[in-house]
């Protein structure tokens, strides 16, 4: 004696492609006539929602100075590795190094935030900067003095209004 086999059967309706072609088209035509949301792309930038993770700066303190001891906490946290950093004796007397090098391989940071969170100072930082972009592999590779060029464009928060302006938009 064999256990029936009760399990569903779709009708004959169901299983026509019919019923798919129908719902298709009435997603079709329900998105044609709603109100469609269009950003002309770079004369209009689109707003940076809250806890967006985009390019990544160095931060400095009071006195201009770069707020990073090279404890390489960051790049011990980073999960890509792109992170390399040398240490040198710090010409200040409040800390004992900073770093002489620094350098983030941008085309292989996910920009995931990790060496953000593993700064016991709070030097590295991801910014609202998303239209980063170069012509050549090596233009991508950021140095220290790179890092600190984003601090000066972004520490006011108005990247996005000072960039329409320049553009003359």
């Amino acid at each position: 004696m064999g256990v029936k086999n009760v399990g569903y059967r779709p009708a004959r309706w169901d299983s026509s492609y019919f019923p798919g072609i129908l719902k298709g088209m009435w997603i079709t035509i329900k998105h044609f006539f709603s109100k469609k949301y269009t950003v002309s792309y770079p004369e209009e930038k689109w707003p940076v929602p809250p806890g967006h993770r985009g390019a990544i700066r160095l931060n400095k303190d009071e006195q201009g100075r770069i707020k990073c001891v090279a404890c390489e906490m960051c790049s011990t946290a980073c999960p890509a590795k792109c992170i390399t950093m040398k240490a040198g004796v710090a010409p200040w007397p409040d800390r004992d190094k900073y770093p002489v090098e620094f350098r983030i391989d941008m085309l292989r940071c996910i920009l995931c935030g990790m060496c953000q969170e593993a700064c016991p100072e709070e030097a590295i930082e991801l910014t609202e900067i998303y239209d980063f972009s170069a012509h050549s592999r090596e233009a991508l590779i950021w140095d220290k003095e790179r890092l600190l060029r984003n601090w000066d464009i972004t520490a006011d928060g108005k990247y996005f209004e000072r960039s329409k302006t320049e553009t003359g938009m």
